[in-house]
């Protein structure tokens, strides 16, 4: 294996750790969404680090890496709006009081 390839996929690790740790444990909704960001971001820097120095260099791995950030875009939208109706309904952003669901 590549030694550039290694230190991608050791930073790759690291940021999905943090952004796994983030969306767990934390109360805050905004920084929850930050964190799945932070992880999609870490999944596109593998993409790319297996496009640019895998068994075969091509460009697929920098599409899907593409693909992934117009997801995560909308996602973050939605994610927003949906964050954005919840405040204005209970007036708090934290996540364990947002367990209810109107009937």
């Amino acid at each position: 294996m590549n030694a550039m390839l290694s230190s991608y996929l050791m930073l790759a690790a690291i940021l999905f750790c943090v952004g796994l740790y983030g969306a767990l444990s934390k109360k805050n909704a905004v920084v929850v969404l930050l964190s799945v960001e932070l992880m999609l971001n870490a999944v596109n820097l593998n993409l790319v680090a297996f496009s640019k120095y895998g068994a075969a260099p091509a460009l697929t791995g920098q599409i899907f890496a593409l693909f992934t950030m117009a997801v995560a875009a909308a996602e973050a939208a939605v994610g927003i709006a949906i964050l954005i109706a919840l405040y204005r309904g209970k007036a708090t952003v934290d996540v364990t009081q947002m367990d209810e669901m109107k009937h």
